[in-house]
C-alpha cells in the first residue's frame, strides 16, 4: 500500500488483474503473481508459496492466512490459518480457492502478525492469550482530506482469527484498559498511531483514484468517501504498532453502529457518542449542495478588494474552468483562474479593469458607489438584467458598499433576500443600537438586553450633546466604517472634539480610503465603551431560523485604537457563555429584520453578559471564512450563495471543530521592515504552501498610513489551543513579527 501504513507481508495470486495492478509488485512486502488461467498452476503456486514461506519478509510470523480477496467475498470469505512450516496444506488450499476466482479477484497468502503480549492487569489470564483487533472508520472531508471518524475494538483469543462477527464492540479506551494499557498517555499515543495510519490509508486510496479515468473509477461521480481499516496490534521495533489487515466499508460501519447502539437509550449523566458516519453525511450533504447549485444563475454585486480574493480562489477549488477571454491572470497577481463550474456567475462592478471581470459569465460595468441613488440604481440594474436576458436564481454580495443596493435589487427582481429596511438598519451602526434598545420583547431574551447606548454625530455641534448622553470613556467610530478604520477610545469631551475634527478632515470621501464605506459619508457616532473580551459570531439564517453559528475569540486591541491583533477559533469560552453569544447574535439579527443570509456579529462578553458592538450584514471578512472551512468543513460562501437562491443549506446543528487555529495580524506600521525583507509576502506564501502556517493576505501593497487596516493574518494550527499558541509564538519570534512594540505573547494572553 502507498502511504505510511504498516501491512503484513502478502503473496497474491490474481486472476486476470486490472491494468493498474499489472507490471510488478506494489510494495516491498507484496509479491503479485498474475494468472491468465486457473488450470495447470500447480508448479507455479508451489514455487511461489515455498519462496514466500521462507522469505525474510515474514519476519517473526509463525502462521500464514489463506483467503479470497474481491468485492464478492467481503465479510464471508473463508479464512484458513496454517503454520508457516506446512507448505503442502497452504499450496492445496490456494489451488482449491483458485477455482472460485472470477476476473480481477485474488487468493492471498498473508503473514499472521503475532499479537502483542500486552501487560494484562493482575495475574495473566488462564488459557490462550488475548488479541486486540482495531477497526477505524475514516471519511473524506472538505478539500478531499481524510478524517478519522471513530475507532471500535474487538478482543478475543489470540490463537483464532478475530473477526467483526465474533467479537463484541468496545471503545479503544476500554479495550486497552482490559489489556492493561490504561494510562491516558498510552491511550493517547495509540489513538494517534491509529489515526495517522487510517488517514494515510484513505489518502493512498484517494491518490490512486485521482489517477484513474472515470471509466476505471466506475463513473464520473464515483469515488471513495469513507473507508474501514482493520488493524491488529503487533510489536515492531520494540513499539506497539497497528498493522492494517484489510480495507472495507460496511463491516466497520456495522461495528460502529453496534457500539453506538449502547448509547441509544437515554440515561442520566451519559451523552451519546457522535455517529461514525457523521463526517460521511457531511460530505454527502456538501456534494448535494453543489449538485443543487449546478446550473444556477447568480448575480454578484461588487468584486471586492484583495481581502476578498478568496472568493475567486474558492471558485477554482470547486472545480472551475477558465472562460475563453484570453490569458488568465497570473497566480502571483490574483490567485484566481476560474469560475464556478456549477454556477453561471454574473458580476456588477464599478472598476472596469477589475481582474474578476474576466472570470465571470457576464460582466456589467456599473457605478455602485453613489449610495444616495441606491433605489434608482436598483431599478436601472434590474432593467439591465432584463435587457440582457439573464434568468437569475439569486443575487448576493459580500462587499459592505453593495449590501443595501443588493437588497433593493432583489426586491426589484423578486429574488430571496432580507428586506432593504433591515439592511439599512444593520448598515448604520447607531441606528442598529438605538433600534435594538427599543426592542423589549417578546420574545425573551429581548434584543434590548444586548444593545449599547450611543449617539449619532452629524456635525461638530452633536459632539457636546453626545458627551452629555453617553457615559465616558466611549468609542468614536464611522457610522458606515469597516476594518476598524477611524475607531478610537475617547476619555473626555476634548478628545471627542479632536477626533471628530480629525476624521472630518482626513476621511471625507471614498478616494481618501477606498473600501471602508466612505461612499456612504463620514458621519460618526459615540457609543459607551464596554469592558470585556471581544468575539465574532458568524451566523447562517434561513427563513428566520438559525442553521449554524461559529464563535471565535479576539485578542486585546492596541488602545486607543481598535485594530484587531489576534484571534482564536474555536472559542475557548465555557459552553454556556458560547451559547449566550450565539443567542445574542441571533436575537440582534432578528431584531433588525435580518432573516435570510450569512451574517457576522461582533460582540463583547461582559460580566453582565454579551453586548453588541455591531452587525455586519454579510459574510465575515478577513480570515473567518477560511478558518471556518478548515476547522468545521462548512463553506460560508457556498451557504450564502444557496440562501440567495432560496435553498436551505444542510449544515451541522452542533458543529465540532477538528482542531484549533490561533492567528496574529501583521500591520505595516509595525512590521514594514520585516515584511519587506525576512518576512516578505513570498516567504509567508512559501511557509503557507509547506503547511507551517496559514496566510490570509488582506492588502496588496506595503503602504504605511495613519488609518491602516491589517496587511495579513498569520495563523498556526494545533490539536489544542495551547499547542497552536506556542507554535504561533515561536513562529512570530523567528520571523521577527514579535517585538517590544508588538508583543505577541500579550496579544495571545486571552487564549490561555
Amino acid at each position: 500500500m502507498q502511504g505510511d501504513v504498516a501491512v503484513p507481508a502478502t503473496l497474491a495470486f490474481t486472476y486476470k488483474p486490472p491494468a493498474l495492478l499489472r507490471g510488478g509488485d506494489a510494495s516491498p512486502g507484496l509479491r503479485l503473481v498474475e494468472l491468465n488461467g486457473k488450470e495447470g498452476q500447480e508448479t507455479l503456486v508451489k514455487e511461489e508459496v515455498g519462496a514466500f514461506l521462507h522469505s525474510e519478509a515474514l519476519g517473526d510470523a509463525l502462521q500464514v492466512a489463506v483467503k479470497l480477496s474481491g468485492w464478492r467475498w467481503r465479510g464471508r470469505q473463508a479464512l484458513r490459518l496454517y503454520p508457516r512450516t506446512e507448505l503442502d496444506p497452504v499450496v492445496d488450499t490456494v489451488l482449491a480457492l483458485l477455482e472460485k476466482l472470477e476476473e480481477e479477484e485474488s487468493v492471498l497468502v498473508e503473514a499472521v502478525c503475532p499479537p502483542a503480549r500486552l501487560p494484562f492487569p493482575g495475574s495473566p489470564p488462564p488459557g490462550p492469550e488475548l488479541a486486540l483487533r482495531i477497526c477505524a472508520v475514516v471519511c473524506r472531508t472538505q478539500g478531499d482530506r481524510p478524517l478519522l471518524s471513530k475507532v471500535v475494538c474487538g478482543v478475543g483469543r489470540g490463537d483464532r482469527p478475530l473477526r467483526h462477527q465474533n467479537s463484541l464492540p468496545r471503545t479503544l479506551e476500554v479495550a486497552l484498559a482490559q489489556c492493561g494499557l490504561g494510562e491516558a498517555s498510552q491511550v493517547t499515543d495509540m489513538r494517534r498511531r491509529v489515526k495517522a495510519a487510517a488517514e494515510a490509508a484513505l489518502a493512498a486510496v484517494l491518490a490512486l483514484e485521482a489517477g484513474l479515468s472515470a471509466e476505471q473509477r466506475g463513473g464520473r461521480q464515483a469515488r471513495t468517501d469513507f473507508l474501514g481499516v482493520d488493524f491488529v496490534l503487533t510489536v515492531a521495533g520494540r513499539a506497539l504498532t497497528p498493522v492494517a489487515l484489510e480495507l472495507n466499508g460496511g463491516l466497520c460501519l456495522e461495528a460502529c453502529g453496534a457500539l453506538e447502539g449502547l448509547w441509544a437509550a437515554p440515561r442520566p449523566g451519559l451523552v451519546a457518542e457522535e455517529a461514525a458516519a457523521a463526517p460521511l453525511v457531511e460530505t454527502m450533504l456538501r456534494r448535494s449542495a453543489r449538485y443543487l447549485m449546478e446550473g444556477k444563475q447568480l448575480l454578484l454585486l461588487g468584486a471586492g478588494g484583495v481581502s476578498k480574493k478568496f472568493v475567486w480562489e474558492a471558485a477554482r477549488d470547486y472545480g472551475l474552468k477558465v472562460p475563453s477571454y484570453g490569458p488568465a491572470p497570473s497566480k502571483s497577481s490574483s490567485q484566481c483562474v476560474a469560475v464556478l463550474w456549477f454556477l453561471q456567475l454574473h458580476l456588477v462592478e464599478s472598476d472596469p479593469n477589475h481582474f474578476a471581470s474576466q472570470l465571470v459569465q457576464t460582466f456589467i460595468h456599473f457605478d455602485v458607489t453613489e449610495h444616495q441613488r441606491d433605489e434608482e440604481n436598483a431599478r436601472l440594474l434590474a432593467e439591465l438584467v432584463r435587457a440582457r436576458g439573464l434568468q437569475l436564481d439569486g443575487c448576493f454580495s459580500y462587499w459592505d458598499d453593495c449590501l443595501v443596493l443588493t437588497a433593493l435589487l432583489c426586491q426589484e427582481l423578486g429574488l430571496p433576500c432580507s428586506p432593504p429596511a433591515a439592511m439599512r438598519l444593520a448598515k448604520q451602526k447607531s441606528r442598529t443600537q438605538l433600534h435594538l434598545l427599543c426592542r423589549h420583547g417578546p420574545p425573551w431574551p429581548a434584543p434590548s438586553l444586548y444593545a449599547v447606548p450611543c449617539c449619532p454625530l452629524e456635525s461638530e455641534a452633536d459632539v457636546d450633546k453626545a458627551v452629555r448622553q453617553v457615559p465616558l470613556p466611549g468609542v468614536m467610530k464611522l457610522e458606515f466604517g469597516a476594518g476598524a478604520v477611524g475607531v478610537r477610545l475617547v476619555e473626555d469631551a476634548p478628545q471627542c472634539h479632536e477626533h471628530f475634527s480629525r476624521i472630518a478632515r482626513d476621511l471625507q470621501g471614498e478616494a481618501d480610503h477606498p473600501g471602508i464605506g466612505l461612499g456612504w459619508g463620514n458621519a460618526m457616532l459615540l457609543m459607551e465603551f464596554i469592558e470585556g473580551t471581544e468575539h465574532d459570531v458568524d451566523l447562517v439564517l434561513f427563513g428566520g431560523r438559525l442553521l449554524a453559528a461559529f464563535v471565535s475569540d479576539n485578542g486585546p486591541t492596541r488602545l486607543p485604537g481598535f485594530t484587531e491583533t489576534a484571534a482564536c477559533m474555536p472559542t475557548g469560552l465555557a459552553p454556556e457563555q458560547e451559547a449566550q453569544l450565539v443567542q445574542a447574535a441571533f436575537r440582534c439579527c432578528l431584531g433588525c429584520g435580518l432573516l435570510d443570509g450569512v451574517f457576522n456579529v461582533e460582540l463583547k462578553l461582559t460580566g453582565a453578559g454579551p453586548r453588541l458592538i455591531e452587525i455586519n450584514p454579510r459574510m465575515g471578512g478577513f480570515y473567518l471564512r477560511d478558518w471556518i472551512l478548515e476547522l468545521y468543513g462548512v463553506d460560508l460562501l457556498l451557504a450564502a450563495a444557496m440562501v440567495a437562491c432560496g435553498l436551505r443549506p444542510a449544515l451541522p446543528a452542533h458543529p465540532r471543530a477538528r482542531g484549533h487555529l490561533v492567528g496574529i495580524m501583521c500591520l505595516v506600521s509595525q512590521h514594514l521592515q520585516v515584511l519587506s525583507s525576512t518576512t516578505s509576502r513570498e516567504t509567508l506564501q512559501a511557509l503557507h504552501d509547506q503547511g507551517l502556517l496559514r496566510l490570509n493576505l488582506l492588502e496588496e501593497a506595503l503602504v504605511p498610513g495613519e488609518y491602516e487596516e491589517p496587511y495579513c493574518s498569520v495563523a498556526c494550527a494545533g490539536p489544542s489551543p495551547a499547542e497552536a499558541r506556542l507554535r504561533l509564538l515561536g513562529l512570530c519570534q523567528g520571523l521577527g513579527i514579535d517585538g517590544p512594540h508588538y508583543p505577541i505573547a500579550y496579544f495571545l494572553s486571552h487564549f490561555k
